[in-house]
C-alpha cells in the first residue's frame, strides 16, 4: 500500500513543499515540490520582525499550496510545517504563528538549529548509506548554508564530535555589508574573519585539518555540482577542491544578472549564490578534504524520514550520536571519563529496575545518559560547588539531537547530582511544566544515587544487585566488604530519591 505525505518549510529566503510516496517498507519518492521566494529574512535580520507585507505574502504563498495538496488529497492537517532560522528570531514569532494558523490552518512548528542538525542529519545518512556509507565512517563535516544560519556538524570516525547552529547565512552576510555600507572586498574578508574564528573556536572538539570528508547540502553546491562535478549516484556528486575554488573565485567576478542569466535563477536565488558559495569554500580550506562531496537532500527530507520511521529505528540510530556529542564535549572540559562512564552505567541500571515506576518519555532515559556523563564537568572551571558551572556549561552547549528544552531539562539534573537541592527556588526549574519538572526530580534522584556508589572516583564497586522491597531499594553489592565510603555517600544524596519515589535507599 501507497500513502502521500507532505512537508513544508518555512525558510530565510522561501517557502518550500514537497510531496512524497512512501510504500510499505518506508521507501519514498518525490512525486511533486513547489518553492515560492519570500523575504522573511530581510525581514528579520534588518528589523527584527516580519513585516506585514511579508506575513500577506506567506499567508497567500500558503493558501497557494493548500490548493496543490487538494489536488493530491492531503489535508492541512495532515502536512506537516516547520519555520528555521527567520522566524526563530523573529520578534513578533508567535503572532505571525497565529495569523498564519487562523488563515491558513497550518500548525508551524519553529525549530531550533539544534533540531535542524538533527533532520539535517537523517537526510544525509539516508542518501549516503544508499549510495556511498563508507563516506559517513571517516573525519566529516556535514554543513548547510541557509539565509539565516550555517547548520554544521562534525563527525569523528563516523561518531558525532559536535553539532553547531552558527548566527551566519547568506542574508545576514548580505546586510551586515550593507548596514556597513562594505563593498565586496569588506564582505569576503568578515566572512574569512568569522570562519576562521569559528574553526578555532571548535578547534577543542576536532582540529578542522583532521577532517577528511567534507559534506554539504543546499542549492549552491548543487549547482557547482552540475556545472564542475562529477556525479556518483542517483542523489550525490563530488567535486575536486582546486576544481570547486576554481568555480566559486570565477563566479566573485559575475554580476547578478549574469548569474540570473547563465544558472537560470531566481533574483532571490542569484542574489545569494556568491557569498553562499564563497562560505562554503572557506569552510572547506579549513580542512584537508581533497573533495566537497555534495548531497541534494534537505531538511525537509529529514522531516519525512523522521514522521514515517518507527520510533525504535529513529531511538537506535540517534542515542550512539547524541550521546558521542556528550562524551566529545566532556572532553572538551577535561571530564574524568572513567567515573563519567561508571556513573552512566549505574544510573541506566537503576534506571531499568525502575523503569514500571517512573512514568517518564522514551527520551527520558537519553537524557539521563547525557546527564550522567557531563554532571562533573563544572569541575573544569572550580571544584567546589561545580554543580552549578555543570549546569551553566551543559545549558549553554549544543548537544546533538537535543532540543534546547532537552538539554535544559540535562543541565538540571546535572545541577541536583550534589548538594542540598532547593528546586523551589530555582527559577530554570520554576519555569518548566509540571510534567518536566517531575521528570527533572526523578532523573536527578536517580543519578545522585548513581554518584554516590563512586565517591572515591575509584570504580571500587565492580559488580551488584538491586533488589526492590516494599518501603525501600537495597543495593547489593557482591565480592566487596569495605562499602563505608559508598554507605557515607549514599546517607548524605539518597534525600531526593526517597522524597521522589517513597523508597529509602541501602546498600548491603
Amino acid at each position: 500500500m501507497k500513502t502521500l505525505e507532505a512537508v513544508i518549510e518555512i525558510g530565510s529566503t522561501a517557502i518550500r513543499l514537497m510531496v512524497f510516496q512512501v510504500d510499505s517498507t518506508g521507501t519514498w519518492t518525490t512525486i511533486d515540490k513547489a518553492e515560492l521566494p519570500v523575504a522573511l529574512g530581510r525581514d528579520v535580520f534588518t528589523n527584527g520582525d516580519v513585516s506585514r507585507e511579508t506575513l500577506l505574502q506567506c499567508i497567500r504563498i500558503l493558501n497557494r499550496f493548500s490548493e496543490l495538496l487538494k489536488d493530491w488529497d492531503i489535508k492541512i492537517a495532515d502536512t506537516e510545517i516547520i519555520a528555521t532560522s527567520a522566524v526563530r528570531e523573529a520578534s513578533n514569532r508567535d503572532m505571525f504563528i497565529d495569523r498564519i494558523y487562523v488563515k491558513t490552518g497550518y500548525k508551524v512548528k519553529v525549530i531550533d538549529g539544534i533540531e535542524e542538525n538533527r533532520l539535517m542529519y537523517l537526510s544525509t545518512v539516508e542518501v549516503l548509506r544508499k549510495e556511498d556509507p563508507k563516506l559517513m565512517h571517516q573525519n566529516a563535516v556535514i554543513i548547510e548554508i541557509g539565509g539565516g544560519s550555517t547548520e554544521l556538524m562534525i563527525l569523528q570516525h563516523g561518531k558525532m564530535a559536535a553539532a553547531h547552529s552558527l548566527h551566519l547565512g547568506t542574508v545576514i552576510i548580505d546586510q551586515y555589508v550593507k548596514s556597513m555600507l562594505g563593498s565586496v572586498h569588506d564582505s569576503r574578508r568578515f566572512l574569512a574573519n568569522y570562519i576562521k574564528t569559528a574553526g578555532m573556536n571548535m578547534s577543542t572538539e576536532i582540529n578542522f585539518r583532521q577532517i577528511r570528508q567534507f559534506i554539504t547540502l543546499g542549492p549552491e553546491t548543487q549547482i557547482a555540482a552540475k556545472e564542475v562535478g562529477t556525479q556518483l549516484g542517483e542523489r550525490i556528486w563530488s567535486i575536486s577542491k582546486p576544481a570547486f575554488i576554481d568555480f566559486v573565485d570565477s563566479i566573485q567576478e559575475y554580476s547578478i544578472e549574469e548569474c540570473l542569466a547563465k544558472f537560470k535563477l531566481s533574483y532571490n536565488e542569484a542574489n545569494s549564490l556568491q557569498v553562499g558559495l564563497l562560505t562554503y569554500k572557506l569552510f572547506l580550506e579549513l580542512t584537508s578534504a581533497e573533495e566537497m562531496i555534495v548531497t541534494d537532500v534537505s531538511v525537509r527530507e529529514g522531516l519525512l524520514i523522521n514522521r514515517i520511521s518507527a520510533p525504535d529505528d529513529i531511538q537506535s540510530m540517534f542515542c550512539s550520536q547524541v550521546i558521542a556529542s556528550a562524551r566529545s564535549i566532556g572532553k572538551k572540559y577535561s571530564y574524568d571519563e572513567a567515573h563519567a562512564h561508571y556513573v552512566h552505567d549505574i544510573a541506566l541500571k537503576i534506571y531499568d529496575a525502575i523503569q514500571d515506576e517512573l512514568g517518564l518519555p522514551l527520551a527520558a532515559r537519553m537524557q539521563l545518559e547525557v546527564a550522567a556523563y557531563l554532571h562533573d564537568i563544572g569541575v573544569f572551571i572550580r571544584s567546589s560547588d561545580h554543580q552549578v558551572h555543570s549546569q551553566y556549561i551543559i545549558a549553554h552547549s549544543d548537544i546533538f539531537g537535543l532540543t534546547k528544552d532537552a538539554i535544559k531539562i540535562v543541565s538540571l539534573v546535572a545541577y541536583y547530582h550534589r548538594g542540598v537541592v532547593r528546586y523551589q527556588s530555582d527559577e530554570m526549574y520554576r519555569s518548566l511544566s509540571r510534567i518536566e519538572r517531575t521528570q527533572v526530580l526523578k532523573l536527578a534522584a536517580i543519578l545522585r544515587i548513581a554518584d554516590s556508589m563512586d565517591r572515591g572516583h575509584s570504580q571500587h564497586i565492580k559488580d551488584f544487585s538491586i533488589e526492590r522491597q516494599e518501603d525501600r531499594l537495597v543495593i547489593h553489592v557482591k565480592d566487596i566488604h569495605n562499602i563505608n565510603l559508598e554507605k557515607i555517600a549514599l546517607s548524605e544524596k539518597s534525600d531526593l530519591f526517597e522524597s521522589v519515589f517513597g523508597y529509602s535507599v541501602a546498600i548491603l
